[in-house]
């Protein structure tokens, strides 16, 4: 069985759709870091997305955990031509593509950008893979937005529409299990 703690990383006070895009988290809020670490079990491997976003914020809560290399299959979303556009802005370039993707997420995608199923498949293989390898019992992945809401979807067998539903706050836990290929949802969003 393994227990895994999805961590969205810090936030990046960007307004716009944030992917690929290399932003900074800000983690200023060092009593807040304080508290996730100390809520993460102590026997946990740690990995993180390639983005500094999710980098820095494995190392702030890391402590003396096992770290593995960074994953690149781990990143958000490809936004494409949408990428840094605040949503009033796509809504005003492409009304109908971007109703599309939020209410029939699936096949439709920013233009040069990742489809919600991309996401998932890209996502769900680097987990499966982190899962099938780990020997330790707790996998801590610090991610993003779209990643964690696709392990939601799968743990808890929702549609994508209903997974969007779910907000992910910046230094949450959002807590799955796998156990004998079987998924399982605990916690979604949990700020300790």
């Amino acid at each position: 069985m393994t227990d895994i703690f999805l961590i969205r990383h810090g936030p990046t006070h960007a307004k716009g759709m944030v992917g690929w895009s290399d932003l900074a988290a800000d983690l200023s809020d060092t009593e807040a870091l304080t508290r996730l670490e100390a809520a993460l079990p102590n026997d946990a491997v740690v990995i993180s997305s390639d983005l500094s976003r999710a980098v820095t914020t494995a190392d702030a809560i890391q402590a003396k955990r096992h770290r593995l290399p960074h994953d690149r299959d781990l990143r958000e979303m490809n936004f494409g031509d949408w990428e840094l556009k605040v949503f009033s802005q796509v809504e005003a370039e492409s009304p109908d593509r971007l109703r599309a993707f939020y209410e029939t997420p699936g096949d439709i995608s920013p233009p040069n950008g990742d489809s919600w199923h991309a996401l998932c498949a890209r996502s769900n293989a680097a987990i499966d893979r982190l899962v099938s390898g780990n020997h330790a019992p707790n996998l801590i992945v610090v991610a993003h937005f779209g990643v964690i809401l696709s392990q939601v979807q799968r743990a808890f067998g929702l549609t994508a529409y209903q997974a969007f539903g779910h907000k992910i706050e910046n230094l949450s836990i959002t807590h799955v299990t796998v156990h004998d290929g079987l998924w399982s949802g605990g916690q979604i969003s949990h700020t300790p």
